[in-house]
């Protein structure tokens, strides 16, 4: 885990426990049992398919928090994955990396932006939170979960959004 992540979700009132990702059915879900989080964090990083074990062990997670009705936040690339699950599709868009944009929608702030893939239209389990000025989806909402995905990386700003700070908070406390 990002020491900055850490950090983030540390500023929501939260306590990371990074889960360590050589761990793999059943020996998985003991360890998730033993230390039963309140939330899940699924967050940035490869693209999907480049990191198997990871891909697993985040397919794992989601299951758990659907399982025990878990808050769940993906970042950048965990929400994709929670895109890819509901059976979205992925496209390659330009111009969102390393800079910085307007979201509109119902999260309306500025926020940073490192990704090279975005969601090819929205899975119907979700809607749209925000959306980019290319029209791209940079936040969902699951319609019946307590799950949330962002495109942009909090943990990676100078100084915290105390929007984006809340909003994480919010849900996790779900």
């Amino acid at each position: 885990m990002d020491v900055r992540l850490a950090r983030f979700v540390l500023a929501a009132g939260a306590l990371p426990l990074p889960v360590p990702s050589a761990l793999s059915e059943p020996i998985l879900a003991e360890w998730l049992n033993a230390m039963a989080p309140d939330a899940v964090l699924l967050s940035g990083g490869s693209d999907i398919g480049t990191t198997p074990d990871r891909d697993a062990l985040e397919t794992a997670l989601m299951d758990h928090a659907r399982r025990h009705a878990l808050p769940l936040l993906g970042i950048c690339r965990g929400m994709q994955v929670l895109a890819r699950a509901a059976g979205g599709a992925l496209m390659r868009v330009e111009g969102h990396v390393a800079t910085r944009h307007r979201l509109f929608g119902e999260l309306d702030h500025d926020v940073n932006s490192y990704h090279t893939l975005a969601l090819d239209g929205l899975p119907s389990d979700y809607r749209a939170l925000a959306k980019a000025p290319d029209g791209s989806v940079e936040a969902i909402s699951h319609r019946t979960l307590p799950w949330e995905g962002w495109m942009w990386h909090p943990e990676r700003a100078d100084r915290f959004d105390p929007s984006d700070v809340a909003r994480f908070g919010k849900v996790i406390s779900r």
